[in-house]
């Protein structure tokens, strides 16, 4: 496993993205993004430069498929945890409907917080109540800055 990100740097980092508001496919702190947009920011700020550009990618929290996108992607630059054992400052991927792929993001904050975007509210730092608990698909660790 490859050396990890600082839990705490993560989770201030994601905590100075408070208030931004949703806007789909963006990643600037303060004026939008969606839920990737602030994985990606915090990443930008904690890791360094993005490792690729990214794609246009769909709304549609019951797309279905074969290949989990989100989760293939974090694979090429994370570190995958189970997401029992996901604590502060890992990155969480929720599937929002059964049998649909991982499409929401998250950041964890504490054992029942995290943070992430959502439409209408923006980036906002919640309970993890059951209900999005059992959403929990993926966990993944931050790497450390190289």
């Amino acid at each position: 496993m490859r050396a990890t990100a600082d839990p705490e740097r993560i989770i201030a980092t994601a905590r100075s993205w408070l208030g931004t508001p949703y806007h789909d496919q963006a990643s600037v702190r303060g004026a939008g993004c969606d839920c990737l947009g602030l994985a990606r920011g915090v990443w930008r700020e904690v890791v360094g430069p993005e490792p690729f550009p990214m794609p246009p990618y769909s709304r549609d929290w019951g797309e279905t498929g074969t290949i989990e996108v989100l989760a293939e992607g974090a694979r090429r630059m994370m570190s995958e945890i189970d997401p029992a054992e996901a604590g502060p400052g890992a990155l969480i991927l929720f599937r929002m409907q059964p049998r649909a792929i991982a499409k929401h993001v998250g950041i964890l904050t504490g054992p029942d917080r995290f943070i992430h975007a959502y439409e209408r509210l923006g980036v906002i730092e919640q309970p993890l109540s059951p209900a999005w608990r059992r959403r929990i698909a993926f966990a993944f660790l931050f790497p450390d800055r190289s």
